[in-house]
């Protein structure tokens, strides 16, 4: 009896611990990516990364067919083949974040130059992209770390959220791309 105590106090204190660097993560993560668009580029933004526009929008297709598949398979039972779709979504995000990171601290920033109705919507696409790419961060971080440690629960209570949102984010990232990639210089 006391080995199941002790099991769960270990366990308690290792969420502690978790949770902690999650919440840290889901403020700095997002700080550090606001700070890069308010700094000098590195190399005056004369380093070609014209080619990480494509290859983070081509990321963010797989990630969200990752996140399709893996909800696909966990809805037909297939918790290894969900599993692993989640966590390649998982680690696909994590490429596409360092590849904006360098694209923001090398390149220089793109403006739309579309008019009319379709700068609205390109705005409304982005704003509502960039916000819940802020709040998807310590959402995916929890439902990885509860799916990981087996706490299957809190794992879909948190996922309920997660999935969608995650889906939205990589889905407008790639429609962002192709609504701004003309004006790539």
């Amino acid at each position: 009896m006391n080995t199941v105590k002790e099991n769960s106090v270990a366990a308690n204190a290792r969420d502690k611990k978790f949770l902690a660097l999650i919440a840290v993560l889901s403020v700095v993560i997002p700080v550090v990516v606001a700070v890069l668009f308010f700094m000098p580029k590195i190399g005056g933004g004369k380093i070609d990364v014209s080619f990480l526009p494509p290859f983070y929008a081509f990321v963010n297709f797989l990630t969200a067919l990752a996140l399709v598949v893996g909800y696909r398979a966990v809805k037909k039972g297939n918790i290894l083949r969900h599993r692993a779709a989640m966590l390649t979504a998982f680690g696909l995000s994590a490429i596409f974040l360092v590849s904006y990171v360098v694209y923001h601290m090398l390149g220089e920033r793109t403006i739309y130059g579309g008019e009319g109705l379709l700068k609205y919507i390109y705005y409304f696409i982005l704003v509502t992209h960039i916000v819940l790419a802020v709040v998807i961060v310590p959402l995916v971080l929890l439902s990885v770390y509860f799916g990981i440690t087996n706490q299957l629960v809190r794992h879909r209570k948190v996922s309920r959220w997660t999935y969608p949102i995650w889906l939205y984010v990589a889905v407008t990232g790639v429609v962002v791309y192709l609504m701004i990639s003309p004006y790539y210089t």
